[in-house]
């Protein structure tokens, strides 16, 4: 069970992961030594997955960002395990979830420079996954939202 300062760790380091150990134990109110252990506890424990840094997109020249919608011919375990193995390999698929309550399978966020790049990766990698059916992509044209932080109360 979380308590009021695994908590406080867990919010400001989802703001700045950055901050030494020292940073953040003044941030929350505690002494160095407990903050780490702390720390470290809700690491061993799995609250903190991994540390990383958010790059912006933009600015390494990937403008186009797309959502599609994947369809699979059959619903097999096999046939969804053999096409979640082959979309790992995709650097350019940022996010593939698994969904319901759409004509779709899978939803993928995909990253590309442009247009050209995007088409090659459709054609002549996702088509061409085993099972795929049916891709329907929709272009992102402006990101009202985008944050990492969970809400936690």
């Amino acid at each position: 069970m979380l308590d009021r300062y695994d908590r406080e760790i867990l919010k400001v380091l989802q703001d700045e992961g950055r901050l030494s150990n020292q940073e953040l134990a003044e941030r929350i109110g505690l002494s160095p030594s407990p903050c780490l252990r702390r720390l470290r506890g809700l690491e061993e424990a799995g609250y903190i997955s991994a540390y990383r840094a958010i790059l912006d997109a933009a600015k390494l020249g990937l403008s186009l960002t797309v959502l599609l919608h994947i369809s699979m011919d059959k619903h097999t375990p096999e046939r969804f395990d053999n096409f979640e193995q082959q979309v790992k390999t995709l650097p350019e698929v940022m996010e593939c979830l698994l969904i319901t309550g759409q004509d779709a399978d899978y939803q993928l966020k995909v990253v590309v420079k442009d247009m050209e790049a995007y088409q090659e990766l459709l054609l002549n990698r996702i088509t061409r996954i085993e099972g795929v059916s049916g891709v329907h992509s929709s272009f992102v044209m402006r990101k009202v939202v985008d944050k990492t932080a969970f809400l936690l109360s």
